[in-house]
């Protein structure tokens, strides 16, 4: 993505638009009902459609079939799905009545839970307020280099980090000069008030990734960067529903870069359309690990997400911080142990966890694009990976390495990392007609174009497809992937000649079950047909969700 001066970017224009005054609505966001304050839903079912499908036909159906005191209480046409709030929490567990009603529906793809996600708040460590903050007190930003990089560029406004968390106090004396007319909105329309300005979670937050520097007071953000505030969690937390909604703002609005502070173990496939619209649609999402460890493999959602940047903690000493989650979906480590920054009312104070961590990667992040403004996603997240420094410790506690912003702006924006294609296939003997997964995911690089042909004039797009051959033989089927610097390709040859393992009879297969998380590849029967599943985690019968399941054979 190359900028135009003489044609503003979606970004320019989004900001212009939001200099005028709040879009909350733009992009099929709803506006919630009175009354639906931040927070934990925990009556609440979120039900999500098929792409190819009207949501809001969808929810005219499904009103006609809930009971009487059951109603839809919120709808977001953008990300494709609505909430329906039941009587009891009972009625939100997987095979309560309403679910399984739910889940029959014509046109749902699933339904789960409005589940609960939190706050990475700090954890025990000394806390203290300086009589005098100053950049003396703060080691965060020497550790990831900031100086270095500022000798090229303090940040942008041209460049915004959206903090999707518990609000900001954005009159802060460090803050004020980083948010314009419209500093950010409350998905859950809790208060005139977009901001919130007395929580201390996003004020801390925000203060690491864009307090202003070197205007002479406080102390020193990352980055000089456009920041908005966008209200998600309440007391106890904050919705599945809210985040995605604040998440989809945050990108309508034009973000560059957002920062999730918050999270639990349990994923949310609302929670992860709203990243995955973020990511497709230009803007960077950063994540915080969580705060469970010591533990291996248990990094929390949304930063597990394949479409995030998910950040583990480090001490001053570079090593790793003993609440820090790790596993194999960290990408970067940073500085996350009594990090000073501001609180409201004009304060500061040293907090820890990976709550700080995160928005240190977001201003560091926001460097990189003032320096390189061409760069998209693929494009940012790769650079940041290439650029950071291993400081020695397992590639699941710090990921690509602790980030630096002064090799981060160092990289020649106008030579990207290159891209590498790697083509899988799972299986390649097969029968013919019988479904295969192509896989691109061990691909490297800043792709952002997966071009399959398969050997038989078909062709897809995307990471992971499926494709079955009519006539036996054998077939090379290219992968092509694009980004960065060009394009690469690779290739797997698979064969179709009957003498793969043959679909067999349904009582050869599991009877499929409703309570089961199937993984891509398993084959199941049901309803006299053998079917396979083509993404994880299944939720619906696959003859009324075939966009995630694949016919296989009738019995």
């Amino acid at each position: 993505m190359v900028n135009n001066p003489d044609c503003p970017d979606r970004r320019d224009v989004l900001r212009s638009l939001g200099a005028i005054g709040s879009i909350t609505a733009l992009g099929g966001l709803t506006a919630a009902q009175p009354g639906r304050d931040p927070g934990p839903k925990p009556n609440e079912l979120l039900v999500s459609t098929a792409p190819t499908t009207s949501t809001a036909s969808v929810r005219r159906t499904v009103t006609t079939q809930l009971p009487a005191d059951a109603s839809v209480v919120h709808r977001n046409d953008t990300l494709g799905y609505f909430a329906v709030e039941v009587p009891d929490d009972a009625s939100t567990r997987a095979g309560s009545n309403v679910v399984r009603s739910l889940e029959r529906t014509d046109g749902v793809a699933f339904v789960e839970e409005n589940g609960t996600y939190y706050a990475f708040d700090e954890v025990d460590t000394d806390r203290r307020t300086p009589d005098d903050p100053d950049f003396s007190q703060q080691y965060a930003p020497q550790q990831v280099n900031a100086p270095d990089a500022w000798e090229t560029t303090l940040g942008s406004a041209d460049v915004t980090i959206a903090v999707v968390d518990t609000g900001t106090d954005y009159d802060h004396p460090d803050l004020r000069d980083q948010f314009g007319s419209n500093p950010g909105t409350d998905p859950a329309g809790d208060t005139d008030d977009p901001a919130a300005r007395g929580a201390e979670h996003g004020t801390h937050v925000s203060g690491i990734a864009s307090a202003t520097t070197d205007n002479g007071d406080g102390v020193a953000g990352i980055s000089n960067s456009h920041l908005y505030s966008v209200r998600v969690l309440g007391d106890g937390g904050g919705s599945w529903s809210d985040i995605a909604d604040g998440i989809q703002w945050a990108v309508d609005n034009g973000a560059d870069i957002i920062n999730l502070s918050l999270g639990a173990p349990q994923r949310s496939g609302v929670v992860e359309r709203a990243i995955n619209y973020a990511y497709d649609n230009g803007t960077l999402p950063i994540a915080a690990a969580g705060n469970g460890g010591p533990c291996t493999d248990c990094v929390s959602y949304p930063a597990a997400y394949s479409n995030c940047v998910a950040v583990s903690a480090l001490d001053s000493s570079e090593n790793l911080a003993r609440f820090s989650n790790t596993g194999p979906e960290i990408d970067v480590a940073a500085p996350g142990v009594d990090v000073l920054s501001t609180v409201p009312n004009g304060g500061y104070e040293s907090l820890s966890g990976t709550s700080m961590a995160s928005p240190v990667v977001a201003g560091v992040a926001a460097l990189g694009l003032a320096a390189t403004p061409e760069w998209g996603p693929s494009e940012l997240r790769s650079a940041l990976e290439e650029s950071a420094v291993d400081v020695g410790l397992p590639a699941n506690e710090q990921g690509a390495g602790r980030v630096d912003a002064a090799n981060l702006v160092g990289e020649d924006g106008d030579q990207p990392a290159e891209v590498t294609a790697v083509a899988d296939a799972s299986p390649t003997t097969v029968e013919p007609g019988e479904t295969i997964t192509f896989d691109g995911g061990d691909s490297s690089g800043p792709i952002d174009v997966y071009e399959w042909e398969f050997g038989d004039g078909a062709s897809a797009t995307g990471q992971t497809v499926t494709h079955s051959y009519d006539d036996e033989g054998e077939y090379t089927a290219i992968l092509t992937v694009t980004g960065g610097s060009g394009s690469d390709s690779d290739s797997v040859a698979v064969t179709a000649d009957g003498t793969g393992d043959p679909p067999g009879d349904c009582g050869d297969y599991p009877a499929y079950d409703n309570g089961t998380v199937y993984e891509t590849g398993d084959r199941v029967a049901y309803d006299g047909a053998v079917w396979e599943a083509t993404i994880d985690v299944m939720t619906v019968p696959p003859s009324h969700d075939s966009w995630r399941w694949s016919h296989v054979t009738d019995c």
